[in-house]
């Protein structure tokens, strides 16, 4: 690599002094050491993140570490994994029943194409419609999953979701209570199917890092609803075949499975749904008010030559009221912020600059077209500081 490159170093903590037998391999302009070697105790360390798309040659060093340093074999292979994982489903599961959460996601549905592999028709697929899914968003997945030759059961639990998350504010209580509720009205619904004993969910290894359950000293960012927000007395074994796999791998083993590009290519999703999305209390008349400016800003944006490049594109509406004037008179209604970020897997992201005239005729959309909202802010902030969704 360069004697001198840009890196992503975002960490609050820094070192002062160097400990004893450790030499200094990198530094920032402003003198704080970047990166660290003891050679006789053969310890090599970072004060950045090597693994972001922000960092120049960063892929460059993770190799030099794992096969220069470490003389790993560069034998890592999906294809590989797959025959394992199912042979490894196949062994946990035996001739038990599997039951799994289809959200429409890329994950969800790599998770259950794989099992299926693994089980057969020992697996029962089903959607609960939460009520907090985008605009006909219900109806869209249903249509997409009949291509998949799997076997769903549709369930409409909105109502349910809706009052149990009546005048909550707080991110970690509604996460927690979807997260209950989704188990609840699992252990629901496989009553119904004989010898059902495992439910099967699409946690990915970014859940399991931000919910501060890998290592010893993972702290918690959020809890995720099926990582942090799972009741203790849940009756259904839990079974996570993706776990230990980001998001891009787990795009490349559904493209291996053969699961159509309209659902490999479709944007990260929060669990919770819109609940994260709409700040404040959720109401019936405010998640259509954000399912509104939602789809009226993925619309736009789609529209957009760059758009297969953005991670997630999404609106967000706020517990904020402002004045405004509509022809002649004063409105006081709420705020819409529009986020779009770029990312590789998740874990760090950068906020997209989209164009102005796409920006325009979004706000000037959900201005008109939106009862509720007088008011269109732009999220101009990355992954770290701020987290990709709100909350």
């Amino acid at each position: 690599v360069p004697s001198s490159f840009e890196v992503w170093m975002s960490h609050a903590d820094h070192i002062e002094e160097l400990a004893p037998g450790f030499s200094r391999l990198a530094e920032t302009a402003g003198g704080v050491p970047a990166a660290i070697e003891n050679t006789e105790k053969r310890i090599w360390g970072l004060q950045f993140h090597p693994e972001v798309v922000h960092t120049s040659f960063g892929t460059e060093i993770l190799s030099n570490f794992l096969f220069r340093v470490c003389s790993c074999s560069p034998n890592w292979n999906l294809g590989n994994w797959i025959e394992s994982m199912t042979e490894e489903i196949s062994r946990k599961v035996g001739e038990e029943r599997v039951i799994c959460g289809l959200s429409g996601g890329v994950d969800s549905s790599v998770a259950a194409v794989l099992t299926a592999r693994a089980i057969g028709d020992r697996l029962d697929c089903l959607f609960v419609n939460n009520g907090l899914l985008r605009l006909s968003e219900a109806e869209e997945v249903l249509e997409q999953y009949e291509k998949l030759n799997l076997r769903v059961h549709y369930v409409d639990a909105s109502e349910q979701f809706l009052s149990a998350l009546s005048g909550v504010t707080d991110p970690e209580r509604k996460r927690k209570i979807i997260g209950e509720t989704f188990i609840r009205v699992f252990e629901k619904a496989a009553a119904s199917f004989e010898d059902a004993a495992w439910l099967l969910q699409g946690t990915l290894y970014p859940d399991v890092i931000e919910s501060g359950f890998k290592g010893k000293n993972a702290s918690m960012i959020k809890s995720h609803h099926n990582v942090g927000g799972l009741p203790d007395d849940m009756k259904l074994k839990l079974l996570e075949p993706l776990r230990d796999l980001f998001k891009d791998e787990v795009r490349t083993t559904g493209r291996l499975l053969g699961l159509p590009e309209e659902i490999l290519s479709r944007q990260p999703f929060p669990g919770p749904g819109l609940a994260v999305r709409c700040l404040g209390e959720i109401t019936p008349e405010r998640l259509e008010t954000l399912q509104g400016a939602d789809a009226i800003f993925r619309e736009e944006i789609a529209k957009w030559d760059k758009y297969p490049e953005i991670w997630q594109a999404f609106a967000v509406l706020l517990p904020v009221k402002t004045v405004g004037v509509m022809g002649d008179s004063r409105t006081y209604s709420e705020v819409a912020v529009l986020r779009a970020v770029e990312s590789h897997d998740g874990m760090t992201a950068d906020w997209v600059r989209v164009p102005y005239d796409i920006l325009d005729r979004t706000a000037r959309r959900i201005c008109n077209e939106v009862p509720g909202v007088n008011r269109v802010a732009l999220d101009v902030t990355s992954k770290p500081p701020s987290t990709i969704e709100w909350e």
